[in-house]
């Protein structure tokens, strides 16, 4: 069993709630009003929960139930197994490659102001560049299929917005054979770059001139058409960083990687060092030195980084694009392990399930579900108590 942390997100922002008057959270959106609610309620009494016994030594325990919200740094352990288990049939006996596309930070005030336009443009714009790169007889010349995932964070969670793709390192050619990259190279990163560039930016153009982003504070000088082009020719100005790790080899790494990667937030519970009515210390890791590093941070700055990093509602952080692509997958895939030689997936779908479940979870550390006092039997549940009605935006943090 993981060792439990000593600091929590939701402490930091009942402290910072605590420690404000009424009006603490007036500046946040309704988006972020109800996230902080969320956390704080978490495994609290506030969402109800059950109570589980041992019939063995008669020990029992009281469990609270989870908020869900992808937001919260203790909901995303479950999320991740089911995510993951899904995944497992989609896996190929294939190299894989790991491409991070970033956003220059000049645009990244721009993003803020209109999150679910930006951000939608970036992940249409990173899987149309890869797409469009491989399909060129000159690299790949072949279809590829893979997912995107939407991360705003950086170590320090200062808003830093960038896309990482996990692709097969290849694709299925139109006469439906398998053309697998060169070994240890994917694609060029520096053709992929000037593209997204290009691409993004004109995405960027089309979006001023038919109205849809919102443009205040320090971008109200980008509101005229030459304020705005002013901005573009500046972020052109720098290079677009794209980077491609080398590919991984097998299915099992690739679901290692993803099972540590894939619902991450801006930041967990276990990198909180200290905690107390005026700050925040927190663990990071300086990747120009290649060492661990501690912040400090005062309460509402930490309290504000880590709400620039909520999405809007509904929008999708993981998308799937070519042959996994939702519409295709089910007429793609079968043609992807044929080419490769592998007629069937490793997974039947029909075999998912308890025996699914079981190959899966033994590639993650696993939390027991004996009885903590006797060790003998599992524990069950004997109660199950309804949560109370709600009462507020956010529940009230008491004195």
């Amino acid at each position: 069993m993981a060792e439990r942390p000593r600091h929590e997100v939701a402490e930091i922002f009942e402290r910072y709630l605590r420690g404000r008057s009424e009006g603490a959270g007036a500046s946040w959106s309704w988006e972020q009003g109800t996230v902080v609610g969320r956390i704080l309620a978490c495994r609290t009494a506030r969402l109800g929960g059950h109570v589980d016994a041992c019939d063995a030594c008669g020990h029992h325990e009281i469990s609270y139930n989870s908020c869900r919200n992808r937001h919260c740094p203790k909901c995303q352990g479950s999320a991740q197994t089911a995510w993951l288990e899904a995944r497992q049939a989609d896996v190929l006996p294939v190299p894989y490659a790991h491409v991070v596309f970033t956003m220059p930070q000049s645009l990244a005030p721009l993003a803020l102001q209109n999150k679910k336009v930006v951000y939608g443009l970036l992940m249409r714009t990173v899987a149309q560049t890869l797409q469009e790169i491989a399909q060129n007889p000159k690299h790949l010349g072949a279809g590829l299929g893979f997912f995107a995932i939407l991360h705003t964070w950086g170590q320090t969670l200062v808003h830093h917005p960038h896309v990482h793709c996990v692709v097969p390192a290849g694709g299925l050619t139109e006469d439906g054979t398998w053309q697998p990259c060169r070994p240890g190279f994917f694609l060029p990163v520096r053709v992929l770059s000037r593209l997204f560039r290009g691409k993004f930016v004109a995405g960027l153009r089309d979006a001023f001139q038919n109205g849809r982003l919102e443009l205040h504070g320090t971008l109200a000088r980008c509101r005229c058409s030459g304020g705005f082009e002013r901005l573009l020719r500046e972020a052109c100005r720098t290079e677009w960083v794209v980077y491609a790790k080398p590919p991984f080899d097998g299915p099992e790494p690739v679901l290692t990687y993803l099972a540590r990667y894939t619902h991450r937030i801006a930041i967990s519970n276990h990198r909180l060092l200290h905690v107390d009515d005026e700050s925040v210390t927190f663990r990071y890791k300086d990747y120009r030195a290649c060492r661990p590093r501690s912040l400090t941070l005062f309460l509402e700055e930490f309290t504000r980084r880590f709400l620039l990093h909520v999405l809007p509602k509904g929008f999708v952080r993981i998308r799937y694009y070519g042959f996994l692509a939702h519409a295709g997958r089910a007429r793609l895939l079968p043609l992807c392990r044929l080419a490769l030689g592998q007629p069937h997936s490793p997974i039947e779908p029909e075999a998912r399930g308890d025996e699914a479940s079981k190959r899966f979870l033994d590639l993650l550390p696993q939390r027991s579900r004996l009885c903590p006092r006797c060790g003998k039997n599992l524990l069950r549940c004997v109660e199950v108590f309804a949560r109370p009605p709600p009462v507020s935006r956010w529940p009230h943090v008491a004195a």
